[in-house]
């Protein structure tokens, strides 16, 4: 796989979105880095960060994933190491969930899921 091939998806992945502010930046045939922000119809904002390797497989190096409403924090997927004596079982991955204090265990997830998540939080509140 090249790493525009991985750029082709994540923009596909996004274009559903109606303003979006995504910059890719192509350091070889192989890695590459995005950080943007998506803006979504009730003024919620996603702020993703990812530097990825996709030679043998899609390695994320750094990613963070932080969605916010009306400046409250709702959570935040990150793979930061600064979490250590919490001995989360996927280290470094984490979710901070609600709260910046509030860490607690996650895999890794990938943007579609993330937007999967957010969806749900706007399925919710629309009950």
């Amino acid at each position: 796989m090249q790493i525009d091939d991985c750029f082709k998806g994540i923009r596909q992945a996004v274009k559903q979105c109606p303003a979006i502010s995504i910059r890719y930046d192509k350091r070889s045939s192989y890695q590459g880095y995005i950080k943007g922000s998506m803006l979504f119809l009730d003024g919620s904002v996603l702020y993703i960060r990812e530097f990825m390797d996709v030679e043998f497989s899609v390695e994320r190096y750094t990613y963070a994933y932080h969605y916010q409403q009306d400046d409250k924090f709702i959570f935040r997927y990150d793979n930061t190491e600064h979490h250590r004596k919490l001995k989360l079982p996927a280290f470094p991955h984490h979710k901070h969930n609600g709260d910046e204090a509030n860490v607690i265990a996650s895999s890794a997830p990938a943007l579609p899921d993330v937007l999967e998540e957010i969806e749900n939080i706007f399925n919710i509140s629309k009950l």
